[in-house]
């Protein structure tokens, strides 16, 4: 596959359908629950501010307390039918297929999604995660530690569970392999979103799992970089110093153009989430650096290939 620039990566975005120009009445392509809280809750932001309504009022209108207003509009747990319907008679919305649109939007954006399935074993703090990359039609990520969840072969995430939860039964160790590999399924799907990895050297070098298991996954790795919207690029320990250093990101983009880019990282105990425009495009930004120092799709394959022969 051929090596693509850095700017070529955004593609075409598909927008929302918006009646009037006030609601959203489509599900856009790939609206899992998760990014459809996220566009409803703009929405409801949108309405409030064009209502000239504060939070305080907002809350008043329907009897609740600002607190509940702005986790909507934070997308921030499930939309309630009866609190949306009041919110959007509040606002001024009176059209009944327009209020009914909307409504049935809430409904879907408040079902679960599949990996809802493994709560027992998913961190509620990664649950967020999954359900972006689910709706995402594009994944950029940096990784300076260990090959990508949605790239491991099943024996290099068994090595990895093994060492994260040594004091697990086996039960929630076979959960969380098929947690992960249930993940991978996104890759696999009729419309996959564009995936772009950067990975530090490090990555490939740090032995994981013992020999066998490391060449079956740079093995996989060089098969990943031929399907047509996978690409992986190694940053060589020659490139030196490059802007992040600093630890693991994705940033998650939307088909739907009202929503913003949301950058996800993550701790040993934690995560974090950023979709202010101007925190987003710093890592863009220094993605788009990473790309530039690191070596093409094909030059990867050579690397790949190399450690390969010195395991």
């Amino acid at each position: 596959m051929q090596a693509l620039r850095c700017e070529e990566v955004r593609g075409t975005l598909t927008p929302v359908t918006a009646k009037g120009g006030n609601l959203v009445t489509e599900t856009p392509p790939g609206g899992g629950p998760t990014v459809l809280r996220m566009l409803l809750a703009r929405q409801l932001q949108a309405l409030r501010e064009k209502a000239g309504m504060t939070y305080e009022q907002a809350a008043e209108a329907i009897y609740s307390s600002p607190w509940t207003i702005r986790r909507m509009e934070r997308a921030e747990g499930g939309l309630k039918p009866l609190t949306v319907k009041s919110l959007l008679m509040a606002y001024g919305i009176t059209d009944v297929r327009e209020i009914d649109a909307f409504l049935a939007l809430a409904r879907d954006a408040s079902k679960p999604g599949w990996w809802h399935n493994y709560d027992d074993v998913l961190p509620s703090w990664f649950r967020t995660a999954v359900g972006l990359e689910e709706s995402a039609s594009l994944i950029r990520s940096y990784q300076p530690q260990v090959i990508p969840g949605l790239l491991q072969t099943e024996g290099y995430i068994r090595a990895i569970t093994a060492a994260s939860f040594p004091a697990a039964a086996e039960e929630e160790t076979e959960r969380r392999v098929a947690l992960r590999l249930a993940r991978q399924e996104l890759l696999r799907r009729r419309d996959p979103p564009e995936y772009w990895v950067v990975m530090d050297e490090t990555v490939l070098r740090r032995s994981i799992g013992g020999q066998r298991v490391m060449r079956e996954q740079l093995a996989y790795l060089i098969e990943a970089i031929r399907l047509p919207k996978v690409t992986i690029q190694v940053i060589p320990f020659a490139a030196g110093w490059h802007p992040a250093l600093y630890g693991m990101f994705n940033v998650y983009r939307f088909p739907a153009q009202e929503l913003p880019d949301v950058v996800y990282s993550e701790s040993l105990t934690g995560a974090f989430y950023l979709s202010k425009p101007e925190e987003a495009a710093r890592y863009t930004e220094a993605l788009d650096q990473m790309c530039a120092q690191a070596a093409s799709p094909e030059q990867t394959i050579t690397i790949l290939r190399g450690i390969m022969k010195e395991i």
